[in-house]
């Protein structure tokens, strides 16, 4: 394990010659950045620093490398995996001063944007001229775009138009060192050397700090349908997504939600506009866009017939705007009201969307051996279903003990399957001790040779991912 040194008065001094106000060692601050939406982890960093140009980035990371100092990236911590948490305390670097639009192409359909943007402030600032950002984290009114490459995130919009990846064209990083670089070129097509702009998105701050942002944009879809199915059988609904696509249909959005997950958050919203009788153990949130009404009205007539195939009761189709936002508010909102409801850890698993019915039911089994509860829901068009474990009635013993064993017997389950251990929340702090499940020594070997050439002393984001 690497051993940095301590933030020194010294060190405090150049910071503050540097950033002036920007440079914290306030215990409001120090607690404000120890910390990410990872269950209730937290570790207090030794100084905050809110650098706001690249050049600033650079001498700061000069410096601390030159120092062997440690320094966490930091967005606007809305991650769920424990990226943001500075592990071994030193520099906590928020990127929330990196906040400009710098240019929207409509020629080429591009945005160039700071990395602090907030990503649904990057989307309807698109979405004026015309253009789309899909991708969509639950986070989106408070996340960066930043944070989004860093972790390759993706939301309910993946399963028909793909994750972060997929839109980013080229990156301004600054390197462990100082050296800015930008990764690639501003173009649809590159098979120029190797991707280092691929290789930086969802290498969870580990190496290198983004600065400026190249997104790909499309033509923003005129319209949209949306519904909300409840079946009797949860794992029915999970055979219900792969046969919708087997039918030749693409959602642009298709929702998996447990019961619990949905009366949750009733609760939590106090909102009961939306009917859960007792016998309805999941729903299905559909949605479909594009720019023809009569074609997406055909679609939805399609998934309807693919669903007469199923147990399903009365399905509820949305009228009006408001009635949307209600439904995506409510499927927005699952994670934060389990967060309230109980002590629990989640997991952000990912297989093959045919085998759906079985992870849930390994799921299951797994809770039922070990002693826990969990609460089921997510992506299902693309079979990224999040995984709740509720602490319940499991012993304090029990919970700090065992269930690392479970959780491990999940993931093994998970890779059988074809899948792997996240797909949108990265491996971060809290699911490192896993990595040996899905890769072999070989393929491990070969990602702590990447992050070595990238930052040889180990200074940038320490303690996660390995």
């Amino acid at each position: 394990m690497n051993s940095f040194n301590n933030v020194s008065d010294s060190d405090i001094q150049f910071f503050q010659q540097l950033l002036n106000e920007r440079c914290s060692i306030s215990h409001e601050d120090l607690k404000k950045y120890s910390h990410d939406e990872t269950e209730d982890l937290e570790v207090l960093p030794q100084v905050v620093l809110k650098p706001n140009s690249p050049e600033e980035v650079s001498q700061i990371l000069s410096y601390c490398n030159n120092r062997n100092i440690c320094v966490t990236p930091s967005g606007a911590r809305t991650g769920l995996s424990g990226g943001a948490i500075p592990l071994h305390g030193g520099v906590a670097m928020s990127m929330e001063k990196f906040d400009k639009i710098l240019h929207i192409d409509e020629d080429n359909h591009q945005v160039t944007t700071e990395s602090g943007v907030i990503t649904q402030v990057l989307q309807e600032a698109v979405k004026e001229k015309g253009l789309f950002y899909p991708p969509d984290p639950a986070s989106k009114g408070s996340c960066f775009i930043g944070g989004n490459v860093s972790e390759n995130s993706g939301g309910p919009k993946a399963v028909k138009y793909g994750v972060t990846n997929e839109y980013v064209l080229n990156l301004e990083v600054v390197l462990p060192n100082g050296d800015i670089i930008w990764t690639g070129a501003n173009v649809l097509k590159n098979a120029t050397g190797y991707s280092l702009t691929q290789l930086m998105v969802g290498s969870e701050g580990t190496l290198g700090v983004i600065t400026k942002i190249v997104l790909k944009l499309i033509p923003h879809p005129t319209h949209d349908l949306l519904m909300l199915v409840p079946f009797y059988s949860a794992t029915e609904a999970c055979k219900a997504v792969a046969a919708i696509f087997k039918a030749g249909i693409t959602p642009s959005g298709l929702e998996f939600m447990e019961r619990d997950a949905l009366t949750w958050t009733q609760r939590f919203l106090n909102d009961s506009s939306i009917h859960v009788a007792e016998n309805h153990a999941a729903h299905l949130l559909i949605e479909v866009d594009g720019f023809d009404p009569e074609k997406l009205m055909n679609e939805l007539a399609q998934i309807t017939e693919v669903l007469e195939n199923f147990e399903t009761d009365e399905m509820l189709f949305a009228e009006s705007q408001a009635q949307k936002d209600t439904l995506w508010k409510l499927r927005r909102s699952v994670g934060e009201a389990v967060k309230a409801n109980s002590i629990y850890k989640e997991e952000d698993t990912v297989v093959p969307r045919y085998e759906l019915p079985k992870l849930l039911e390994h799921v299951k089994r797994i809770g039922n051996e070990y002693g826990f509860t969990s609460v089921c829901y997510g992506h299902a068009g693309d079979g990224n279903l999040h995984i709740n474990i509720i602490k319940g009635e499991m012993s304090d013993e029990k919970w700090d003990n065992e269930l690392s064993t479970a959780i491990r017997e999940l993931f093994t389950e998970v890779v059988k399957l074809g899948g792997t251990l996240s797909g949108e929340h990265g491996i971060g702090l809290v699911q490192k001790q896993y990595m040996d499940i899905p890769f072999s020594e070989t393929s491990l070997q070969l990602m702590r040779g990447i992050k070595n050439v990238f930052d040889p002393k180990g200074i940038l984001n320490p303690g996660k991912v390995f």
